[in-house]
């Protein structure tokens, strides 16, 4: 099957960027702040400020105002007082894990075993070599305060160096929707989560494997994607909803050289670690697999409300069957759909199945769905009613964790007020996800194909005949009442293609 060959791609290039401005009511009024919307008499493309190096910029500034919010903190919330972090809402796992996971003392990570109750480090490998990398820079000198302290500004150094890649990523995936890439420049959520832990390496890799998917780069987005897998798990995600598009369009050969530029990538960076030291290397799957219910899940909620709560295996087995239907549904939407879905919105949908699924969400997790948002779904209203679901969550945990720790005088949020929270989180990712699934089955309300594109981040999908689908796929599309807007024909079925 891999060797099947592909046909032409067809694409539909419009050689002027959309401005947002003209598009989207919400982008228009907050463009008054800096002057209002973009004129007809203004000179576009003439200037040094580009859309990438202004967003690039912007991301820089607002990641740097997250820095600013964990002040407190880095000043001594994390060192003196148990509850002080929660209470301004700035905690890190960062500092702690210098000493908690051996950098301190000079530890290799998976080959050295810890003191404490964790043998071995609990991230997957690539991870681990950022983490190392980051202790080799921090001076060994000083108080651990100081050394801690270090540590964690290393790692912001590095951090923002992935955030500003992630904007440059996205701003550069739809070429005519580059000022698409403020939505991550602006993300509340991003910088307030950005210097938890070090999910923005992975988030950073898959966006540089996106952007090469839509140049029609097959082996460079499977060999970050791959690498991106290597640093955390949930990128390898996006091979499925990608398998199910190649086989709606006929493009085997292309996903044939993405998978294997991905598992190759992979191996190189696991294979090593996981035959000279391997029980350090597997500590992050049976961590994973051993792990309880934990923060941010609807399973949370199901357990404090329960005499008898569910065992930990019964829950990895119901959130497995879970995500697998969640799998189902999105490539029977691929299939079925009257217009081949844009490989940003399977993605953003298999991503976000994988978060409500889970029994844990940790508040950095929302950094994984900040840049397939603003590809799947560039519209700033529903961006920020989303937005503001995650920043109440975030708010949320840690108030929760403020009243956990601060004994008899229940400083912060109870537990049922916690699960509100949680609730918010959930609402907030389902009704993206809605929306998202809602552009599918009416195309003329993507924002993206409003204007006659395709699929401008599918690559050797944009602008593909279909060889495959399945029941209405074959008919007309929907389309919504009273809607006005160029009706785009690209990805429709081929005359005596496979269609059924």
């Amino acid at each position: 099957m891999c060797g099947m060959p592909s046909g032409k791609t067809t694409s539909v290039h419009e050689p002027d960027p959309v401005r947002p401005t003209e598009e989207d009511r919400v982008a228009a009024a907050g463009s008054e702040l800096i002057g209002g919307p973009i004129g007809r008499r203004a000179l576009l493309g003439r200037s040094w400020w580009t859309p990438v190096r202004v967003i690039a910029l912007v991301a820089i500034g607002v990641f740097a105002l997250g820095l600013v919010q964990k002040a407190p903190c880095y000043n001594g919330a994390w060192f003196f007082g148990a509850s002080s972090q929660y209470t301004h809402a700035c905690y890190s796992d960062i500092p702690h894990l210098y000493q908690g996971r051996g950098f301190a003392d000079g530890l290799v990570p998976y080959f050295d075993r810890l003191p404490g109750d964790m043998e071995y480090l609990e991230y997957p490998v690539l991870t681990g070599v950022f983490m190392e990398v980051a202790a080799w820079l921090t001076p060994g000198s000083g108080s651990i305060q100081h050394q801690e302290q270090w540590y964690w500004m290393v790692n912001a150094g590095m951090l923002m160096a992935c955030a500003a890649v992630i904007a440059v990523c996205v701003t550069r995936t739809h070429a005519r929707r580059p000022w698409d890439g403020l939505f991550v420049a602006l993300a509340p959520a991003f910088a307030l989560t950005a210097t938890i832990n070090w999910d923005l390496l992975a988030v950073a890799l898959t966006a540089a494997a996106m952007l090469m998917w839509s140049r029609g780069r097959s082996l460079a987005f499977g060999v970050l994607l791959g690498l991106a897998t290597a640093a955390k798990l949930y990128p390898v995600l996006l091979l499925g909803p990608l398998l199910v598009l190649c086989w709606r369009a006929g493009r085997w050969r292309q996903y044939c050289t993405a998978l294997g530029g991905a598992a190759v990538a992979w191996i190189v960076v696991n294979g090593p670690v996981m035959l000279f030291a391997f029980d350090g290397w597997s500590k992050f799957y049976t961590f994973s697999q051993e792990r309880g219910v934990d923060f941010g899940s609807f399973w949370l909620i199901l357990a404090q409300n329960s005499d008898d709560p569910i065992a930990t295996e019964t829950v990895n087995t119901l959130a497995t069957l879970l995500m697998l239907l969640c799998c189902v549904g999105v490539a029977a939407l691929t299939l079925t759909a009257p217009r081949r879905p844009r490989f940003a919105q399977l993605a953003l949908l298999i991503v976000a199945a994988f978060i409500l699924t889970n029994k844990v969400y940790s508040p950095q997790y929302v950094l994984w769905l900040v840049p397939l948002a603003a590809l799947a779904r560039p519209k700033w209203r529903d961006f920020l009613i989303w937005q503001a679901c995650e920043v109440a969550y975030f708010l949320g945990i840690w108030m929760y964790l403020a009243y956990t720790t601060s004994g008899d005088a229940h400083k912060g949020l109870p537990t049922d007020g916690y699960h509100w929270a949680i609730g918010a989180h959930l609402a907030g990712t389902l009704f993206l996800c809605v929306m998202v699934v809602r552009d599918i089955l009416m195309p003329e309300r993507d924002p993206v194909r409003r204007s006659g594109d395709d699929d401008p981040s599918g690559g050797v999908l944009d602008g593909a005949d279909d060889v495959f689908v399945l029941g209405p796929a074959a008919r007309p599309a929907r389309h919504a009442a009273h809607f006005e807007a160029p009706q785009v024909e690209w990805g429709r079925t081929q005359a005596g293609g496979g269609s059924l």
